[in-house]
């Protein structure tokens, strides 16, 4: 499921800004972006993502500033002193003039040195990333469980009307075992009437009942029930129920092609193909579903 989180903070003369964003994926995969001064920090970034969210392309991406009155920024003046000797020196094309500003120097490599964080420091930034990390992923859980309620509430509902089409199906089936007996006995007794024969009556009722047993639909129709209520009560009562809804839907797809394959029946066969249409949307929309 989508959402996403943000956290900010400084400390230390330096400002964190976190932002974490998670996308629609079968599986869990993560990009993350961290300051030079934190690549050894993405490990543990990681399991952390991991350990609240099981499935999505997820986006991490820190940004840090400096605050330039609590930098630890310092000139180094003999690096400076040998470009501005160097600049002095150089030849210049007739007409070409020089002209020297501070800012252009201090940027100059080596001008301008940062002394390299102790282990207290890098232990200290290293817990505000893993607290900022915990604070945007609180969040950006809360968006998806606002998404997960959302969604929970379109699973019901086509699984409501599963039930419909199952009702319909289970009416019908008995339906067309009468008719077909019905059918059978009107051909019989139209070749009777046109000819001598004589046909035992056992004959018919032993017809009619392979007929029957060719076409029942009792088991698919029950093992379907099954799976809706199964399906339903993990929605309702289960964490991390992602996969386990998948598999559902295959088998509720399973007896729902049984059923089609069983049936010759118009009505019968129509409610399947929407029961299937309704199935295919359930199995795309629980691969959102952690």
């Amino acid at each position: 499921m989508t959402g996403c989180g943000e956290a900010v903070h400084a400390e230390d003369g330096v400002g964190y800004s976190l932002d974490i964003r998670s996308v629609n994926n079968r599986f869990f995969k993560a990009s993350i972006k961290l300051p030079d001064s934190l690549q050894s920090l993405e490990d543990r970034v990681e399991k952390l993502l991991r350990e609240n969210l099981r499935r999505g392309s997820v986006y991490f991406q820190l940004r840090t500033h400096n605050d330039v009155a609590g930098s630890a920024a310092t000139i180094n003046l003999g690096v400076l002193q040998r470009y501005v000797d160097q600049l002095v020196q150089a030849v210049l094309p007739g007409g070409v003039q020089s002209r020297l500003d501070l800012g252009t120097l201090a940027a100059l490599p080596g001008v301008c040195e940062t002394a390299e964080p102790d282990d207290a420091l890098i232990a200290r930034r290293a817990a505000i990333v893993e607290r900022l990390t915990r604070e945007a992923l609180a969040a950006l859980v809360a968006m998806r469980g606002e998404e997960g309620r959302a969604l929970y509430r379109e699973l019901t509902t086509h699984c409501d009307a599963i039930r419909r089409h199952l009702a319909q199906i289970r009416s019908r089936a008995g339906e067309v075992i009468v008719e077909y007996q019905d059918r059978l006995r009107q051909r019989v007794d139209r070749l009777l009437a046109e000819s001598r024969i004589e046909l035992d009556r056992d004959t018919l009722a032993r017809e009619v009942a392979v007929y029957a047993d060719r076409c029942d639909i009792s088991e698919e129709l029950v093992r379907l029930e099954s799976h809706l209520d199964q399906f339903l009560d993990a929605c309702a009562n289960e964490e991390h129920v992602g996969r386990k809804l998948d598999f559902l839907t295959q088998e509720m797809l399973r007896e729902a092609n049984t059923i089609g394959s069983k049936s010759n029946d118009v009505a019968i066969l129509r409610a399947t193909v929407e029961i299937k249409s309704l199935i295919d949307r359930l199995k795309e929309q629980v691969q959102n579903v952690e």
